[in-house]
């Protein structure tokens, strides 16, 4: 495996890890998987809004501490996949706002 494909590869891991997490969250919340510990709406919501969040500042830290040598692909992955979790939520409310308009 060549250099370039390893960071394609460790940049590719990086964005899936937060999309992941973030799909695995909406199927939790469409099948009401933590309702039996009193979650509702709200707390999957701020798990949504904290895996998007978490995953840009991880990759942050991971980019300025270096902790991936081989070009900080993993890091970058990590902001971009948090940056389309934060895309996705903004869209979200910005959809309710215009539904809530129109009522």
């Amino acid at each position: 495996m060549t250099e370039i494909d390893r960071r394609r590869l460790l940049g590719l891991s990086g964005f899936l890890l937060p999309c992941a997490l973030l799909v695995a969250l909406y199927f939790a919340y469409s099948s009401d998987t933590f309702g039996s510990w009193g979650w509702k709406g709200g707390e999957y919501a701020y798990a949504f809004i904290g895996v998007a969040v978490g995953a840009i500042l991880l990759g942050c830290l991971v980019k300025l501490f270096r902790l991936d040598k081989p070009g900080g692909a993993f890091g970058t992955g990590l902001v971009l996949g948090g940056t389309l979790g934060v895309v996705v939520v903004i869209g979200l409310v910005v959809l309710f706002f215009v539904a809530w308009s129109r009522m």
